[in-house]
């Protein structure tokens, strides 16, 4: 079995390392059968990112503070833990994030989200439309996001989204710090779902889109959809799996 371990920039992660390369050896992380990440759920996603298009097994061990996406720090048996796992299939959100009305987008995917943002004092207006239909013709906010399940109990439920168990085909739209509609919580769509954001009175009140990791401002219009070409694997220990955290994250008080 050919592991390649991946470490967080901290003393912790990289002492981690260290200890098991000695353990078991060290691949490249682009022939090896099984890649472990450790760190948090940062490095997570960094090397979801890094090895986009691969598909390559990811199995994070948590070496720093949140660790949602990760197994416990053990060091014993490794190769039957990865033998053992329980894999978990994800589908990115592609975004499209257009500066103006003829502009080639700028692309990017996103394993937690793609949110917009305003960039100033004053609050975005931002109109929402659905698979072509207008649903929402002015929301007045500090922003807006579409989640993907595995990302819903990140910045999704911090701006009181829903959890989205795995396999549910849905994803949350999720508005943040809304002003008007006062009442308008989100909405659930269906996977398939394409969205388009069009920012109102962009020079006066200009937006950012971000996600993940790749930020562009000023936008004009962003559209969101999940990009089913594109799988991600993540291992996770059988008594721990992903559902069953993200099932027991909405009983959490």
């Amino acid at each position: 079995m050919s592991i390649a371990f991946l470490a967080a920039a901290t003393d912790q992660a990289m002492a981690a390392r260290d200890r098991l390369v000695a353990l078991y050896g060290d691949a490249e992380p682009e022939a090896a059968e099984f890649i472990v990440a450790l760190g948090g759920d940062g490095l997570m996603l960094e090397t979801q990112h890094r090895l986009l298009g691969r598909n390559r097994p990811i199995y994070g061990m948590n070496c720093g503070s949140v660790g949602f996406l990760m197994n416990a720090y053990r060091e014993d048996d490794l190769p039957a833990r990865l033998a053992g796992a329980q894999a978990a299939m994800l589908h990115p959100l592609r975004m499209n994030a257009f500066l103006g009305q003829e502009d080639q987008p700028v692309q990017a995917l996103a394993i937690n989200e793609v949110s917009l943002l305003r960039e100033t004092r004053q609050a975005a207006k931002i109109r929402i439309v659905i698979d072509g239909k207008e649903r929402l013709s002015e929301l007045i906010c500090d922003g807006v996001l579409v989640s993907t399940p595995a990302g819903s109990t990140a910045y999704n439920l911090s701006a009181h989204g829903p959890i989205i168990p795995l396999g549910a085909n849905l994803l949350p739209l999720t508005p943040i710090s809304a002003f008007r509609p006062r009442r308008w919580r989100g909405a659930l769509l269906p996977a398939e779902a394409r969205v388009v954001f069009e920012v109102l009175e962009p020079d006066k009140r200009p937006v950012a889109a971000v996600a993940d990791y790749t930020e562009v401002r000023d936008v004009r219009r962003v559209e969101v959809w999940e990009d089913r070409a594109v799988s991600l694997t993540m291992l996770f220990d059988p008594d721990h799996g992903l559902s069953e955290r993200i099932i027991a994250e909405q009983f959490t008080v």
